[in-house]
Order: C-alpha cells, then structure tokens, then sequence
C-alpha cells in the first residue's frame, strides 16, 4: 500500500475566505479532513465528494477527542495511504498543538507538510478596528495563550515582562480575565490601560466589549462575553471607534437564509456576506435531469429554443454533451430567455441570446417581448422544469406559434436539508430569501411537518419577483421584501433599501 501523507493546515480565524489559497487546494484533494471546532464548517464544501470527515473539536474543557487520539488518527488514517488534512483554527503553530502532532508524525516516518493560517491574535483585532501595532502607540507586541494562565504555582506567564510591552493579546483567556487583569495590574501595567474583548471575531456574529484593566471585567460579565474570543490589552485600542469597519457594514450581523439550490447559492451568499450578513443555505430545493433526448433529433424542426431559467440552460447543454452533440447544432435556431441570469449562463457557452424581456423577467415579460416580433407560424421548443406555469406556452399558441415543451429537469427536496431545516429556525433566522415557487411550496411543507412550532413572527420573508410573492401569499405571508429587478442582484438591492428606510 502506498505512504499517505499529512498536511497541517491552518483554517484561519473564521471567516472562510481567509483561508489560503493552498489550503483551498489542498482541502480539495483530501481523502480525510480531521478538523476542530474553531474551523469553519463552510470550509469542507471544498472537500471532494466522498472525502470522510471527522470532527474532533474541543470546547469549553469538552474533548470530542484527547489529543493522543487525534495524533494516532492521523497516523492511522495515514498509514491507510490517505491524503489526510488536519485543519486547525487559526494558525496550527500559535497555541494549536501542532508541533505535538507533527512530533507523532516524525516518530511514525509519515510524511507531512505545514500549511499556515491567519492568526486570530492579528486578524480577530483588524476585524474589530484594531491594528495590533501602530507607530504612535506601540512597536511592541506580545501574544499569550490565556489558557496557561490558571494562577497555578507552575504558570510560565511572566507578567513582570509583560506589562512593560506595548500590546498584549490573549488567546483563550476569557475564563481566566479575571486573573490576568490583576496581576498586570500588579506587575506595574496602568489601570487606565485600554483593553477589548472581541468574541466569534471576523464573523457576522462578532461581538465586542471595550473597557480598561480596571473595569473591564464588569463589562464583560454585564456583556455575557464567552468563548471564543481574544483579549486585547495596550492603546491600539483606542483607534477602534475610528477604524471599526466590519460592523458597520449595511447588513452586518443579520442571519439570512438562502433556500435556492446548494449549486446556485454561492453568487447570493457572497453579495450578503460581502455586506455583512451571516449567511444560512438551507436549500429547499435539488435540481435533477429527466433522461430526455428525444427531442434533440428534431432541433432542425424548430424556430426557436425557449430557456426559462439558468437550469434549463445547464441541463439542456449538458443533455447536448451526454449525446455526443455540441453547440453547433443551435446554428439555425434563434434563441430566447426570460431574463438577465438565464441570459449570463447562456453567454457562459458563448451563445447570445436573440430575444429577452427588457425589464419584466417572468414569463409574462417574455411573452410580451415575443408578442412584438413575427411568430406566428413558428415552432418553439421551450426546454424547461417538469413543473412550471404554462403562461408562456399557451400565450404563444395564442400568439399563432407551433409549442412543444420539453421538460430536461425537476425539483426535489433534498434529504439534508429536512434534518437542517428545525434546527436552523430555532437558532433564529431575520430573512428567509425565496427566488422561485417552489422554494416557497418546499419551506411550508418542511415547517407543517415540524412536531412543535418554530417561532417565525420576527422573520422577514424576501422575494425575487411578484411570481414567488403570489405563492407566498397563497401560504399566508405577505413577503415585506420584494426585489424591483428579477434578478439575484435586484434581491439583494430590495434587502438593503428595507433596511436604509
């Protein structure tokens, strides 16, 4: 059996796109990825399908595993000749246990490399407006696990040194403020001395409390600040009111809900996310091909080819692909789309469309734009969803074209989401985002199925379009949010100008 190997990766301090670039492409080739509770679980949506993952975190004293049992699995797992991923907050070398790790790993012969992260003790204080040095306040920095300081005879924490140093920051302290505080202050450190306590730092729940050595433990119990977070001690903190960009962002710390599909989540999480939001997937809905392909022998027949959605368009190439056939076959055929998003996926394959409703994206939209041009006499496929409105298909007929619907692909509830949907609600949702009728069908058939009820009364509810909003209504909500422009960006426009009001 061929030697596997071990890389120590860093997973940075929550935020996921701080992770490395290598990290990325390295979590992408895994076979196992062994992680811990300070890293993000978003991370392993890069982890290749099949890859085993094993959760091994520690939290508040609670030990999924001791470490002499993580440092054999990733021996074992190794020895298997499994490319295994050992991903660890932070940085694996700032007071993660890696140098233990990798001492097993020597004493095994297994090979190994080190991948670092971004530390918390630097990116959790540039996340709150603190720059942990800064030439008018300090040019000295210290950090210290707050862990070792226990007030045991045997604490290295040498606190003399420590209050003679600019800035000071301690990681896993919060249990142990108390005691740090005290003896800084005995060892000479000023009582004035600004101090910040910056908890889930660089996520959208970040939460901060600021103080001084005198006070601040009063402010964090008044706060109910627990782990995770960092201390930081010295007068960098000061610049925090200047320099506290992150949460001001317009959407920063609200918990928003996607339910469109997992494959076409991540271009609306990223606008929320770069706006703050702490962004939930809870896909409502599984697009799945329907084995139909009868139809393509008879493409020359056609006019026209009608896509009503990006998945029509994924499906409908894909279906090309699967038979041996490729894009020219489209050669005579002129092609429309209900909207601007159908119209990009489309363009993505190098094909423009010839027809798309200028403003009004639905099939009512694109039925007027059709009612504007020669159709009558002209055959039109429309490749679209098993289940949909037939507005544009019989207004065509109406309009004196010859339509045949084809349909390439349905909508199906995914199994994970049933098992996700109760516990997310109950962790409290501010939006629920809906971007088609069947999301919304899905969400209140998944909600009249819970065994207790989930209190929804503080939730907003957003819609892409009128079309999404009429089903919402049939359900008996009306949606507060719903977008102008059809579109993801419309959506995320229509959020952001509730909230500016």
């Amino acid at each position: 059996m061929a030697q596997g190997k071990v890389y120590l990766v860093g997973a940075g301090p929550g935020d996921p796109q701080l992770l490395t670039l290598k990290g990325k492409r390295i979590l992408e080739q895994a076979e196992v990825v062994i992680y811990d509770y300070l890293a993000n679980p978003k991370l392993l949506s890069f982890c290749k399908e099949g890859a085993e993952k094993i959760y091994v975190g520690k939290k508040g004293g609670e030990h999924t595993l001791p470490q002499e049992e993580i440092n054999k699995l990733l021996v074992k797992k190794a020895k298997e000749g499994k490319k295994v991923v050992r991903l660890k907050g932070g940085d694996p070398f700032l007071f993660g246990r890696g140098g233990e790790e990798l001492e097993e790993l020597v004493k095994e012969g297994i090979p190994f490399e080190v991948v670092p992260g971004v530390t918390s003790a630097i990116a959790v204080p540039a996340y709150a407006g603190i720059p942990v040095t800064h030439r008018d306040y300090t040019s000295t920095l210290a950090i210290i696990t707050g862990h070792e300081a226990e007030g045991k005879p045997e604490s290295k924490i040498d606190f003399k040194a420590l209050a003679k140093l600019g800035t000071l920051v301690f990681l896993m302290g919060v249990k142990n403020l108390k005691y740090i505080v005290e003896n800084l202050i005995k060892e000479g450190k000023d009582p004035k001395t600004p101090v910040a306590l910056i908890q889930w730092g660089t996520l959208p729940k970040q939460k901060v409390v600021t103080g001084c050595l005198e006070n601040i433990v009063a402010e964090v119990e008044k706060a109910g600040i627990k782990p995770p977070a960092i201390i930081v001690v010295g007068e960098v903190v000061k610049l925090r009111p200047d320099f506290n960009w992150f949460e001001r962002k317009p959407l920063f710390g609200k918990r928003i809900a996607i339910t469109r599909t997992r494959e076409q989540a991540s271009r609306l999480s990223f606008l929320l996310e770069e706006l703050g939001a702490d962004v939930v997937e809870l896909p409502l809905i599984k697009v799945v091909p329907i084995c139909n392909t009868a139809f393509l022998e008879r493409l020359n027949l056609y006019d026209w080819l009608v896509f009503t959605s990006e998945n029509g368009v994924r499906f409908f190439i894909k279906t090309l692909l699967e038979t041996e056939r490729d894009l020219r076959v489209l050669k005579d055929l002129k092609i429309a789309v209900i909207g601007k998003a159908t119209a990009e996926a489309l363009e993505g394959w190098g094909i423009k469309a010839d027809l798309i409703p200028e403003k009004n994206f639905t099939q009512e939209g694109l039925l007027e734009a059709f009612s504007k041009i020669p159709i009558e006499g002209k055959k039109v496929l429309i490749a679209r969803a098993k289940e949909a409105r037939d507005v544009l298909p019989r207004g065509l007929e109406e309009l004196g074209a010859i339509v045949e619907v084809v349909p390439i692909y349905q909508t199906v509830l995914p199994e994970e989401t049933k098992i996700a949907f109760k516990e997310e609600l109950k962790q409290g949702i501010d939006i629920i985002t809906f971007t088609s009728s069947s999301t919304v069908k899905n969400f209140f058939r998944l909600l009249s199925e819970l065994e207790e009820e989930v209190e929804l009364k503080n939730t907003l509810f957003a819609s892409i379009g009128p079309i999404t909003s009429q089903e919402l209504i049939k359900h008996g909500v009306t949606p507060q949010i719903e977008a102008k422009e059809y579109t993801i960006p419309g959506l995320v426009e229509a959020i952001l100008t509730y909230f500016s009001d």
